[in-house]
């Protein structure tokens, strides 16, 4: 079959692949322009696999919601470049209203089909081959309420509902929603500022906790001071902790007086109705990764001498 070149234009865009490479795919699959579109897919992902070793630490954060439902997912890429990329922005955007009904369970949004027919996989595969650099879904989590609001707030946005750090926040209640979601939203912020470790005390990580007051008992254990005082040291000091550490705990950004927890019962007077924050998550673009040191001079030494 004589391939032409509307049926090239046609798959490159499809596909977004080079001209020689849809002319390639179209001579090996006889004109059949899916067919065609699956062999590019198939090398597309020889040509992501080459790539998947790279670190991965840029990207976006992206928020999702629906109803009392809503959900952060970070994607990322190599470069900020790419993160700045609208055709990255809109599949991150993508991934992310895919999320919303995956739970916060990240395996199963990476298999949930995209409007493409791919996997969240497959579709990154495909980006990885088109835009020229390593791309991951990292992971998703979901905050719920059956009765109240979800409220959300993006730093550092560089478009609606995408950034780099994230923040949800969870407030179940059957009062007024304008001051629920007044009040979500600051706490939202002050959440993005302080990255609390948990809701409550009871919440705290015990690994965590047991390591810090280890910590603190070798530190007072210095002071050469007798157990019954260091005990009391390491108590006093474990109270701080908490109270920096603990989102309800936490004196309020906005007004540095109240606790969080205080926070929430003056608000409940002005909302007509109990609240109960329920629930925080926090994400910030790749926090836990370890990036690559560039040494560019030193590559451009090693070219000039090869």
């Amino acid at each position: 079959m004589a391939i032409t070149a509307g049926m090239v234009k046609e798959l490159r865009e499809k596909t977004g692949a080079g001209m020689m490479d849809c002319k390639k795919a179209l001579n090996e699959s006889g004109g059949d322009l899916e067919a065609a579109a699956d062999w590019l897919r198939t090398k597309g992902i020889a040509k992501a696999d080459k790539k998947s070793g790279r670190v991965a630490a840029e990207g976006l954060v992206a928020i999702a919601s629906k109803g009392t439902t809503a959900t952060l997912t970070e994607v990322n890429s190599e470069t900020d470049f790419v993160a700045r990329n609208e055709e990255f922005q809109q599949a991150v955007a993508h991934i992310a209203e895919l999320s919303l009904d995956a739970g916060g369970d990240t395996a199963k949004l990476a298999g949930m089909k995209t409007n493409t027919g791919e996997t969240v996989t497959e579709f990154l595969v495909t980006k990885v081959a088109k835009i020229g650099e390593n791309m991951s879904l990292r992971r998703t989590s979901s905050v719920s309420v059956d009765e109240g609001v979800v409220t959300s707030y993006m730093h550092n946005a560089v478009a609606q509902g995408l950034g780099k750090i994230g923040v949800l926040v969870g407030l179940k209640s059957g009062g007024d929603k304008a001051v629920l979601e007044d009040l979500g939203k600051k706490i939202a912020m002050h959440v993005a500022a302080t990255a609390p470790l948990a809701l409550s005390v009871d919440a705290l990580d015990p690994a965590a906790v047991q390591k810090e007051r280890d910590a603190l008992i070798a530190e007072a254990r210095e002071s050469g001071k007798p157990e019954a005082i260091i005990e009391k040291m390491v108590d006093g000091r474990m109270s701080k902790f908490y109270k920096e550490s603990v989102l309800l705990e936490q004196i309020f950004v906005m007004d540095g007086e109240r606790t969080i927890s205080k926070v929430v019962e003056d608000a409940a007077k002005d909302a007509g109705g109990a609240i109960e924050l329920t629930a925080f998550e926090r994400m910030a673009l790749g926090e836990g990764i370890e990036k690559k040191e560039e040494d560019f001079a030193a590559e451009v030494a090693a070219t000039r001498g090869s």
